[in-house]
């Protein structure tokens, strides 16, 4: 049973939110403030979060910081805030999805299902090696120079999806399809927060990528022989 830790000051939501998980079968415990969401993660070590970004003490932006220092367990905001700007911030800071109010509970219960069954991993024993680049597929692990790196479900995702295809061109579309595991309106500039993370984490130079490249007009591709 996974363990979701919800976080919102609005009591209503947060039970809303709270009732449905808990009747798709999660184990959830409810946070109402930024201080305490980040002593309930620290204490139980949920398997997903969901994060309200308008909290009182520490907005879910620090709170996103905070967990990102250490962990790389999902993220899936949820907020008022509907300017694309701040979906982008949100991801950039290592956020896996975001939803915004109003939201359909059980879209944000599939939304909650598709992280988790990324951050399960995939059963294929195999390991993909590029360069200096080592991706463990089972293990769901990465190294490069033998030093490991530490990315997010949606990361490791992404650069599954990529590496497993070399040379083969994917729409920011068919990068979103891959990443969340249901379709929803698409956000072209969410998928390019995810790969402006995952460069800074595994190019020598993010600036110059040789593993993750940019098809112009189209999308992205991993790097072919």
């Amino acid at each position: 049973m996974a363990h979701v830790l919800v976080v919102d000051d609005e009591l209503k939501i947060a039970r809303l939110v709270r009732d449905y998980l808990t009747e798709a079968g999660f184990d959830v415990s409810v946070a109402t403030s930024g201080p305490a969401a980040l002593a309930g993660f620290r204490s139980d070590r949920p398997d997903l979060v969901v994060l309200d970004l308008g909290l009182p003490g520490l907005d879910g932006y620090e709170v996103t910081r905070s967990i990102r220092a250490d962990s790389t367990v999902p993220i899936i905001m949820l907020t008022a805030r509907s300017e694309e700007t701040d979906r982008v911030v949100g991801l950039e800071l290592g956020a896996d999805d975001y939803v915004v109010k109003p939201f359909s509970p059980r879209e944000l219960v599939a939304r909650i299902k598709a992280v988790l069954r990324r951050t399960a991993g995939v059963v294929a024993a195999e390991v993909i090696r590029a360069a200096d680049l080592s991706i463990n597929i089972p293990n769901r692990s990465v190294e490069r120079d033998g030093e490991r790196i530490e990315l997010t479900a949606s990361e490791f995702e992404l650069l599954r999806k990529l590496a497993s295809n070399p040379g083969r061109v994917f729409t920011r579309g068919q990068v979103l399809e891959a990443l969340r595991g249901v379709s929803f309106e698409s956000y072209e500039r969410a998928v390019d927060a995810h790969v402006k993370n995952l460069r800074r984490k595994i190019e020598p130079d993010p600036r110059h990528p040789v593993y993750v490249l940019t098809v112009y007009g189209v999308g992205y591709k991993f790097a072919d022989a």
